[in-house]
């Protein structure tokens, strides 16, 4: 497991405020996108492509039901080798 900086933090948090169409200020560690933020499962796959895009990394979609919130994206992240 790669550790997480906070640069990469930050920059995962712009990619999913863009994709779910949030200020960063609307959105914490924990509160999660389906149910806080109205994501659905077309947003929560455009989220992985583009993390994998972004960031050079390849994340299973299995990965994808612990992906609920940023804390469990960054843990996600990390686990892929970022």
């Amino acid at each position: 497991m790669t550790a997480m900086t906070t640069d990469d933090k930050q920059q995962i948090k712009e990619i999913i405020c863009d994709i779910l169409e949030l200020e960063e200020d609307e959105i914490s560690e924990t509160s999660r996108f389906v149910e806080e933020h109205d994501a659905d499962s077309m947003r929560l796959i455009e989220i992985l492509s583009s993390l994998e895009l972004n960031l050079g990394v390849t994340i299973e979609q299995a990965d994808l039901p612990r992906m609920v919130n940023l804390t469990g994206v960054y843990e996600v992240v990390a686990e892929a080798g970022r």
